[in-house]
């Protein structure tokens, strides 16, 4: 875990699949990406050791690099400086995620075999439902062994409309449109 931090600022963010929620600090790190719903902000906080989020511009790199991205340059938030709070193990989940090309798509047990840890799979699914930085740290683009869209904190709707911006082949289910 990474010490407290003495500042945190959300902004918003409007996208093709709802409004964005970005949590940066004090030197303009992405520290969250999430979904308007849903109980992750507090989790956050703890996370950081905050007690609160003040309200606050996102640095222009991010807002830029995020209008980039819904416009189809699908690696412009690869660069994006996060500041991630986890244990040794999901912070190498986490960067092995950022290794994935949009387009891609792995496996729990690929990105397991990717961190030298094959036998981890279950704990990679874990530290990978743990990611704090949807979209920019891109757990979106893992997938069950068989192909099958499995669990993303923003749904699975969210997730099969991201990879498919993204190029990436998408199992043939029911293909509703999200919003």
């Amino acid at each position: 875990m990474t010490a407290a931090v003495a500042r945190l600022t959300l902004d918003c963010f409007p996208s093709p699949v709802g409004e964005l929620l970005l949590v940066h600090d004090a030197d303009e790190r992405l520290c969250a990406l999430g979904f308007g719903e849903g109980p992750w902000l507090p989790k956050l906080l703890k996370r950081f050791g905050a007690s609160a989020v003040e309200p606050g511009s996102m640095p222009a790199r991010t807002r830029d690099a995020l209008g980039r991205y819904f416009a189809g340059e699908h690696g412009a938030l690869a660069a994006l400086p996060v500041r991630t709070a986890g244990t040794s193990f999901q912070e190498r989940v986490w960067e092995a995620l950022r290794a994935i090309p949009a387009g891609e798509t792995w496996s729990y047990g690929r990105l397991a075999a990717a961190i030298g840890a094959p036998a981890a799979v279950r704990a990679v699914g874990l530290a990978n439902g743990a990611n704090g930085v949807a979209i920019a740290i891109p757990c979106h683009r893992v997938i069950g062994a068989d192909g099958s869209l499995t669990g993303f904190g923003g749904g699975l709707e969210r997730k099969r409309w991201l990879l498919a911006h993204e190029g990436a082949e998408v199992r043939a289910e029911r293909q509703a449109r999200l919003f």
